[in-house]
């Protein structure tokens, strides 16, 4: 009896003890399932909040379109200025877009905007045009101001002409097919308008230095001993890709004014220093923007030289540039857009971009 005893002892310890490895292998299965879940839940809350992102993004591309519309419409401003709403500035007392904010909370998150118009440069287009009565003039006058070599400027000049341009024919100093295509990295010229401003970058003769200033890769390698040419502004402090061919002179800075025949660097700061108001900051609640381009006879421009600023010189912008960055719980997107504005109620996204 003692025997059997002990052999049912036995196969009741080895059931116990599979029953005990099959209660902890159902429990580990059962913390992977449950890591698994939690993973997963993880990953469906992300994407609901990459959703979230995403149209709070387009919210506030929504928004500006919103804010620059509605702008035109104020009638005691026939202008567009750095102290408006849409620039980040205060708004007249009267406006009634002064109590809107460029941040703001939209469901679970919010999204701040900033609005720059394109107007305060000089379209790169019109400067790469050779018909365009002042285009390599300007094109010349950046450079000059930027500090770039002679040598440098009419190679750089003749490349950007040739880059935009249909033909296949190379400038006097300038580049085609035949030197791009024998780079370490070939590619072939546009032959075609410069849609984005980062494509100076490819064209013949402009440095990283000349387009990204102390921002530029190279620019940061100088500061562990390389030698590497600093300029005090570059190419994006003058020229936009798209605008209406006008410069707004309420919101272009001294260097752009500078293009225009007949203003020098006395007169476009004495535009800055009217326009900015008694304080002499843009942007701020006592400006004094100019309300049409006849009023710069106020600061001693000539009848001739308004006449001939007329045609390149303006106080209303139509073009601009939105950057939006949403927030979800420190979760973060950004986006780019440009507008074009044709009316008060016809303000067109020309494009986006994810960032």
């Amino acid at each position: 009896m003692k025997v059997v005893s002990d052999k049912q002892n036995r196969k009741l310890g080895i059931a116990l003890i599979i029953v005990m490895l099959v209660i902890v292998s159902l429990a580990a299965l059962a913390g992977k399932f449950a890591a698994s879940m939690k993973v997963e839940t993880v990953l469906v809350r992300q994407a609901d909040a990459d959703r979230e992102l995403e149209w709070l993004c387009r919210s506030g591309v929504d928004f500006a379109r919103f804010l620059v519309g509605q702008q035109a419409t104020v009638a005691l401003e026939p202008y567009d200025s750095l102290n408006q709403r849409w620039a980040g500035g205060p708004g007249a007392t009267n406006n009634p877009l002064q109590s809107f904010s460029l941040t703001n909370q939209l469901g679970n998150g919010t999204f701040t905007v900033r609005i720059v118009d394109w107007e305060r440069y000089f379209n790169i287009n019109s400067a790469a045009d050779r018909k365009h009565p002042i285009g390599r003039q300007a094109l010349e006058s950046a450079l000059t101001q930027m500090g770039v070599e002679d040598l440098d400027k009419r190679v750089i000049i003749d490349s950007i002409v040739d880059w935009r341009d249909a033909d296949g024919d190379s400038s006097l100093n300038g580049a085609e097919m035949d030197y791009y295509a024998n780079l370490p990295r070939p590619y072939l010229p546009k032959n075609g308008p410069i849609d984005d401003l980062s494509e100076l970058l490819l064209i013949r003769g402009i440095t990283s230095e000349m387009y990204w200033g102390t921002n530029a890769p190279s620019a940061l390698a100088a500061a562990a001993g390389e030698e590497v040419k600093s300029f005090p502004v570059t190419l994006r402090d003058f020229f936009a890709p798209m605008s209406v061919g006008f410069i707004n002179i309420n919101t272009a800075s001294d260097k752009v004014l500078q293009l225009i025949p007949g203003i020098d660097a006395a007169l476009a700061t004495s535009i800055i220093r009217v326009r900015a108001g008694p304080d002499g900051v843009d942007g701020t609640g006592d400006d004094t923007p100019f309300r049409n381009v006849s009023e710069l006879a106020t600061i001693g421009f000539g009848r001739e030289t308004i006449d001939r600023a007329r045609r390149f010189l303006s106080v209303k912008s139509a073009t601009f540039e939105v950057e939006v960055e949403a927030e979800i719980e420190g979760r973060k997107r950004r986006m780019r857009a440009v507008l074009n504005r044709a009316s008060a109620t016809d303000v067109k996204v020309l494009v986006t971009h994810r960032q």
